[in-house]
């Protein structure tokens, strides 16, 4: 579905720790709506919370974005008409912001010490009352707050939230929300140490940098009715608000935490993007995985490329109802996008993961392979398992693996003598002219050619599953096979 205005979108992380499944579908989703409208995706740090600032985070952020193929138009390291995109940076811009609502009466200078404030919190506990301000500042006259402030008194700024009747706020996924301003506590905008919390700094950075849709957590739909006011203070005209739907651990019982983050590294999963990447999944299969927990196009299609996430996304057909983390589904949507790939690509991408499982891989050799496992592999990572043979010197098989079942070592030794004189006897060892000969060596031998490929199969590649045997052989070469024939028929010939 194509939007006629063009949308101005944000991705605004805390850098706080490493980039997960969860950022990664919030970034698609504002992705996609800014390029199908023609619009621009923003990247904005979030970096107010200075306790919790992960200097490696932002780095880890950034790579991901850029491994899933998700480039910001504005932002850091790009720039654009709204900078600085760091909120670090515009403390300023919130301090002002934030004197602004005091002197029009819609925030307060409070001057409660945390000792203060720590005894009311424990007052409202024995009450079994919900924790909040007390109000003891909101009505201090404006003039009185002033002075105390000149004077140099420790204070933060808190929003004066209405009291009276109650607000509606409407979300694009949810419909209308009605809450009693009762209920709304006075929230600190600015800390005494002149930081601006993300109450303020993400309303006056979304209203400053022209967001025109905030799509955002799930968690954030509570202070959705706060954050409406800010709004309405200012006398901004408002974003429309998508607040999506959270994830759920593999079992579809609760919320992802970090106990289950770790647990899931041991069996050899992971809901960071980064390790995904390492793993050997797919930009393309993640995208495709995460896109689908939380949208659907209809009820049939599920193979999506970057191209036609753009072209179909629609908001209204994201669903709110939480979505469980099925790793089986990534396995599946990673196949489907490796078989997509042409193989010189697919070639390209698997070098790598054969340089870190210690092989010198001949890139050429790499590319003639990829065409054999393309359809055999799930990740990349499972290429040096499958194919590793071929950039080996020798392969070590135990002469059990060499017996034909049923047969003796003599005559499994018999057999495979056979099959070495077959192939020294070929003018060259390709795929075309080797597998009819061997065919006819098994009817000779009396066994299955089945028995009589393991058997070579085992032999030439030391494992019992492996791409195509004869077109293995021919890009092994044929010096190589027969060294490698021969080493395992001298096993043989000792077990025998």
């Amino acid at each position: 579905m194509t939007q006629t205005n063009a949308a101005r979108v944000r991705f605004a992380p805390s850098p706080t720790g490493l980039t997960h499944l969860g950022s990664g579908r919030t970034a698609l989703y504002n992705y996609l709506l800014a390029h199908q409208t023609g619009g621009q995706f923003i990247l904005r740090i979030e970096d107010t919370d200075q306790k919790r600032f992960n200097p490696d985070a932002e780095q880890d952020l950034t790579s991901s974005l850029q491994w899933l193929g998700l480039p910001w138009g504005e932002g850091p390291g790009v720039g654009g008409p709204h900078a600085p995109y760091y909120q670090s940076q515009r403390m300023e811009i919130y301090r002002q912001h934030a004197e602004e609502l005091v002197e029009r009466g819609k925030a307060f200078y409070c001057f409660c010490t945390p000792a203060e404030l720590d005894a009311v919190r424990k007052a409202q506990q024995e009450a079994k009352q919900p924790p909040h301000y007390s109000g003891k500042c909101r009505d201090l006259p404006l003039a009185e707050a002033k002075q105390r402030v000149a004077a140099g008194e420790t204070h933060v700024v808190r929003f004066k939230a209405p009291k009276d009747g109650s607000i509606t706020v409407h979300d694009e996924l949810r419909g209308d929300i009605t809450v009693e301003n009762r209920t709304i506590d006075d929230r600190v905008l600015l800390k005494s140490d002149g930081h601006a919390l993300y109450h303020l700094a993400a309303m006056v950075d979304d209203h400053l940098m022209d967001i025109t849709h905030v799509l955002r957590g799930e968690e954030w739909l509570p202070s959705l009715p706060l954050h409406v006011h800010i709004y309405e203070a200012f006398g901004w005209p408002q974003p429309k608000w998508i607040h999506l739907s959270v994830f759920l651990k593999p079992s579809g019982k609760g919320k992802m935490s970090k106990r289950e983050t770790e647990a899931m590294k041991l069996t050899g999963q992971s809901i960071f993007i980064q390790d995904l990447a390492a793993m050997g999944y797919l930009p393309e299969g993640v995208l495709n995985w995460i896109a689908l927990m939380g949208w659907s196009y209809d009820d049939k299609t599920e193979f999506f490329t970057l191209p036609d996430l753009i072209e179909k996304f629609d908001i209204s057909k994201l669903n709110p109802s939480p979505a469980a983390i099925d790793f089986k589904k990534l396995d599946h949507f990673n196949g489907l996008h490796i078989r997509a790939l042409p193989a010189e690509e697919l070639a390209r991408r698997l070098l790598p993961f054969f340089e870190k499982a210690g092989y010198q891989a001949d890139p050429a050799v790499v590319t003639r392979i990829t065409p054999l496992i393309q359809e055999r592999i799930v990740t990349l990572d499972d290429a040096p398992e499958i194919a590793g043979f071929f950039f080996r010197p020798s392969v070590d098989v135990p002469a059990e693996k060499l017996l034909i079942k049923d047969k003796s070592a003599a005559e499994s030794a018999a057999a495979l003598a056979k099959a070495l004189a077959v192939l020294e006897a070929l003018p060259e060892l390709t795929a075309a002219a080797a597998e009819a000969p061997m065919r006819a060596a098994a009817d000779e031998l009396g066994i299955k050619a089945g028995a009589l490929f393991t058997q070579l199969r085992n032999a030439t590649t030391g494992q019992e599953i492996s791409p195509p045997l004869f077109e293995s052989m021919e890009l092994i070469g044929r010096e190589t096979v027969l060294a490698r024939l021969r080493a395992g028929l001298d096993a043989l010939s000792k077990l025998s």
